[in-house]
């Protein structure tokens, strides 16, 4: 029975992966057809189509969604080749690491469910990676939100002394801590070698995924075309980041009492059964030696799990950033 279900689970993963590739390919044939169409208009106009910028970096740019097969690996697994080099584990060893946590995960589910328990291999494997690499982008973004106010204060003040745009944001991430310097030296070479501003920023916000980057963006691209005054802008921007980090910030300490709520039930299993092990050895035995106890320990060692995931997730959602 258990052979049966692991072909059964098999013969799904392929039919999965199927219908991913013929979808992948059918989307790349509609945009190929899109991009011909675009053109004929284009050639069929009696005037020729200014370029239209548009100021606005919460618009999505187009131009980034053709992404090739590698790109949509990693990002199956949640990570971002763009990033890797700012990550602070290298990809291998998180994928080492989920690779470790999947064969433990079968090890234990095989007194459970027997050969079938190889079928829990890819899912850990993909939920642990994809663990990894959100906790270390949501690291990030932390940092880049907490890094942004001084670094507009520093443009502001480059700017109010005469200093052009991108000259007082050279100036300003030569000290900047990373993501900031490495997001803001690339906006700069970028420039350097011929991107317009506006694309420049835009691709910027697009890459960060904050909102904060994005107003940025849309404000460096207002002041680039029309002109005005950037360093009022910014300075009610850096006001802005900062009262949303002291909000979060309050938010985790009024949520304080709620995680030692957490923690206590979490240890609070393993405490009782450490107890009940030293006033009876031989009443506890039992779960490590008879398969139904093997079962009563997997059934609880998955609800444990299950509660701390949701109770994770609430925090999150309650105190994210993004």
């Amino acid at each position: 029975m258990s052979g049966v279900i692991v072909w059964l689970f098999l013969v799904s993963c392929l039919s999965l992966l199927g219908l991913w590739v013929s979808g992948y390919l059918v989307a790349k044939g509609q945009k190929q057809q899109e991009k011909r169409r675009a053109r004929l208009r284009q050639i069929s106009q009696p005037k020729a189509l200014q370029r239209q910028v548009i100021a606005s970096a919460f618009v999505s740019n187009t131009r980034g969604q053709r992404r090739s097969p590698i790109v949509l690996c990693a990002n199956l697994v949640g990570a971002e080749p763009a990033r890797l080099s700012q990550y602070p584990v290298p990809w291998w060893v998180v994928i080492a690491i989920a690779i470790g946590v999947a064969k433990m995960a079968q090890v234990v589910g095989s007194s459970m469910l027997g050969n079938a328990s190889w079928a829990l291999v890819l899912p850990v494997w993909l939920i642990m990676t994809r663990y990894i690499f959100g906790w270390m982008e949501k690291r990030r973004k932390h940092r880049a939100v907490m890094q942004m106010p001084d670094l507009l204060d520093q443009v502001v003040r480059g700017a109010r002394v005469g200093m052009p745009v991108l000259e007082a944001i050279r100036a300003a991430t030569r000290d900047a801590p990373e993501p900031t310097k490495g997001e803001f030296t690339r906006l700069i070479d970028q420039v350097s070698v011929g991107t317009p501003l506006e694309d420049a920023v835009a691709d910027m916000a697009s890459r960060c995924g904050l909102p904060e980057y994005s107003f940025l963006a849309t404000a460096l691209s207002l002041q680039n075309q029309t002109g005005g005054a950037l360093s009022e802008t910014l300075t009610g921007l850096s006001e802005v980041v900062r009262k949303r980090v002291a909000i979060i910030e309050k938010g985790k300490a009024l949520s304080s009492e709620a995680k030692a709520t957490a923690v206590v039930l979490t240890v609070l299993p393993f405490a009782t059964g450490m107890i009940m092990w030293v006033m009876n050895p031989a009443y506890m035995d039992l779960l490590f030696t008879e398969q139904m106890g093997h079962k009563m320990l997997g059934a609880a060692a998955v609800s444990l799990l299950l509660g701390l995931l949701t109770i994770r997730q609430m925090f999150q959602k309650a105190l994210s950033l993004t």
